[in-house]
């Protein structure tokens, strides 16, 4: 309690703190995304931290759309039945990590338990896309599950 007895406010350490969504960086990746119709998780999941992360130049792009054939608990990204898959969007993920000039990018993307193969062969598909218009750019693909199938078709 404060000396005029009133409570005092106690700040949150610099660490817990969001850093605001705006900036030039955030505002490039926020064209470039919307430009070219692609997803990320950062939208779709409303991450808290996109703003820290978009002024840094960073995005995890989502592919296969963003209507995922799943509901888990701890996810916010819309639930339903999704659109077909957009085969112009894994050339789109390329240009657009070579428009950023990406030396690593991220890929998730939603389940697709309404495709045969789950959507491995459209990841597949958006992996050599990304590797052949930017030969060093690293890679990080966060797959899902496929449903838990062994070998796919």
């Amino acid at each position: 309690m404060a000396q005029d007895g009133h409570m005092s406010r106690r700040r949150l350490p610099l660490w817990m703190k969001m850093q605001r969504a705006g900036g030039e960086s955030y505002l490039t990746i926020k064209k470039l995304i919307e430009s070219n119709r692609l997803h990320t998780i950062c939208t779709s999941g409303n991450c808290p931290n996109i703003g820290e992360c978009w002024n840094a130049g960073q995005a995890t792009f989502m592919i296969l759309g963003d209507i995922c054939t799943r509901s888990c608990k701890f996810c916010m990204t819309i639930t339903g039945k999704p659109l077909p898959p957009d085969p112009g969007e894994p050339a789109r993920i390329a240009e657009s990590v070579k428009t950023l000039g990406l030396k690593h990018c991220v890929i998730t993307s939603v389940d697709r338990d309404d495709l045969p193969d789950g959507g491995a062969s459209f990841w597949a598909d958006t992996i050599t896309k990304i590797r052949n218009t930017n030969s060093g750019t690293t890679i990080e693909a966060l797959i899902p599950d496929f449903n838990g199938k062994g070998r796919l078709p």
